[in-house]
């Protein structure tokens, strides 16, 4: 966190944290620890371990006054870190159920993670008059969209979920799939040493670009999809 934050001083930063990894008080711990770092928002989800990716089948789901009990310690310890409450659930009543909680409790947002249908999303607004999060993941269960799409169906907040990941993983095995069949032979394509140098003082000069201790405001959530939709190079799009 602290080295992102370094060279991404002017963004915003969300960062998924699971289930604030099992405890109550290890959810607290690393809710504090981020926001003291840097971090802007939180995802905290309601599975229970053994956990699975929100787009795979088997999730398991603690209880929802267990959650509740996570949620609202996780709020009662932050200072003005947003906290995105995050479902797995599956069936559309025990959605509902679980997200009118969330909002009771008091999350600055909602989401509702490996939905199928998009139109759910619009009932559970009549229900829920908090910020939605979205979570885009290539090959998942949820329909892809754009960010205008999402926009008309009431989404305020889109996590792109490890795509530059994926790339790098391509990339890693077809570069290693080249060296083998061109005899080891080492080929420069888009990046090598000067390119590499070029970005890495790039960053240094990001984090030079704030004075020390500046503030870091959150905006509201619909603020921020209008400035990605707005620009052509989406720097607020918070990608996990």
């Amino acid at each position: 966190m602290q080295r992102v934050r370094t060279i991404l001083p002017h963004h915003y930063l969300l960062v998924d944290i699971d289930d604030g990894y099992v405890d109550v008080e290890v959810a607290c711990h690393v809710a504090s620890l981020l926001e003291k770092m840097g971090a802007d928002a939180v995802i905290l989800e309601d599975q229970k371990r053994p956990r699975r990716c929100g787009h795979v089948d088997g999730k398991q789901l603690l209880d929802l006054e267990s959650y509740l009990e996570k949620l609202n310690r996780v709020l009662e310890t932050r200072t003005d870190l947003y906290v995105v409450a995050r479902t797995d659930a599956t069936d559309i009543d025990d959605i509902f159920r679980r997200t009118i909680a969330f909002q009771a409790a008091g999350a600055d947002a909602i989401l509702v993670d490996g939905l199928r249908d998009f139109s759910l999303i619009k009932e559970l607004k009549k229900e829920i008059h908090l910020p939605m999060a979205f979570n885009q993941i290539a090959g998942g269960k949820s329909p892809t969209c754009t960010l205008a799409e999402l926009k008309e169906l009431g989404v305020s907040i889109v996590n792109y979920s490890t795509p530059c990941l994926f790339a790098a993983q391509e990339a890693i095995e077809a570069t290693l799939t080249n060296l083998q069949s061109n005899g080891g032979l080492i080929q420069k394509n888009l990046v090598g040493v000067p390119e590499c140098m070029a970005t890495m003082q790039q960053s240094l000069a990001n984090r030079d670009s704030l004075p020390p201790q500046a503030p870091m405001p959150f905006v509201d959530p619909e603020m921020i999809l209008a400035e990605i939709l707005q620009s052509s190079m989406p720097e607020a799009i918070v990608a996990r």
